[in-house]
């Protein structure tokens, strides 16, 4: 084979390497000053489990994160014509694949790209380039709890694994109605969230179907997923939310 290879996208990995070097740092300073306080000890210990963890599920998740993200697409029922959002984008991945699935559709992927993450604007949209859809993906850096787009302004909505990570609403269903609001009526949405999780969402299940319900949507499901390839801790919490407004 001749000439450069084709590059490649760069999505990252949810569990940040940017957490994980702090914690290494935070693990040898314990360490340097455990000489004057064997308590720290205690405090290396519980750093290194954690940092083994977050070693594993990085490589559990590079082989798994293909998988959620497809999974996100294939739940929106939707004919591509028009615009779509992708709340709390990352690095692009679901943005991209919305419009690589749907050649008439152009998408607006939205994050804040803090720093405990490997994502970034620019990153974005040199991924959209490599991926071929470049001129019909934009990104703009919003918070998913108030968007900046007026009510029914799309024709769909994605998000995957973004909406527990909002810090400045507690309650998670008000983040998930702050994206259905953008989307238009008969517009069709997918989001992947931690929607087992109480503390997140409340009751969950039928409880919280009800809840979207009460927003004006018509037809919404809750699909578990139960994903074998995440670890099972993380993996019972999530499900999908799909429908049409």
């Amino acid at each position: 084979m001749t000439g450069e290879a084709a590059a490649a996208p760069n999505y990252g990995n949810w569990a940040s390497k940017n957490l994980l070097y702090g914690l290494t740092a935070l693990a040898v300073a314990l360490l340097a000053l455990s000489f004057f306080s064997l308590v720290l000890l205690i405090g290396v210990a519980v750093l290194v489990a954690v940092i083994v963890n977050l070693l594993y599920q990085r490589h559990e998740f590079t082989s798994s994160q293909q998988r959620v993200w497809d999974r996100v697409v294939e739940h929106l029922d939707w004919d591509g014509k028009g615009r779509a959002i992708d709340v709390g984008c990352g690095n692009g991945p679901v943005a991209i694949r919305v419009a690589k699935k749907f050649p008439n559709a152009s998408v607006v992927g939205i994050d804040t790209w803090g720093k405990v993450w490997e994502y970034s604007k620019a990153t974005c949209e040199e991924n959209a380039k490599v991926e071929g859809v470049g001129g019909r993906v934009s990104f703009q850096r919003a918070s998913g709890s108030k968007l900046p787009f007026e009510d029914g302004y799309f024709d769909a909505a994605v998000s995957n694994l973004a909406f527990h990570e909002i810090r400045d609403v507690g309650d998670k269903r008000m983040v998930m109605q702050e994206a259905l609001r953008v989307v238009r009526k008969g517009g069709s949405f997918s989001f992947q969230d931690l929607f087992n999780m109480k503390r997140y969402y409340g009751g969950g299940g039928d409880e919280l179907l009800e809840v979207v319900r009460s927003w004006g949507v018509e037809k919404v499901s809750l699909i578990r997923t139960d994903d074998p390839s995440i670890p099972k801790s993380l993996g019972k919490q999530i499900a999908i939310i799909c429908g049409v407004k």
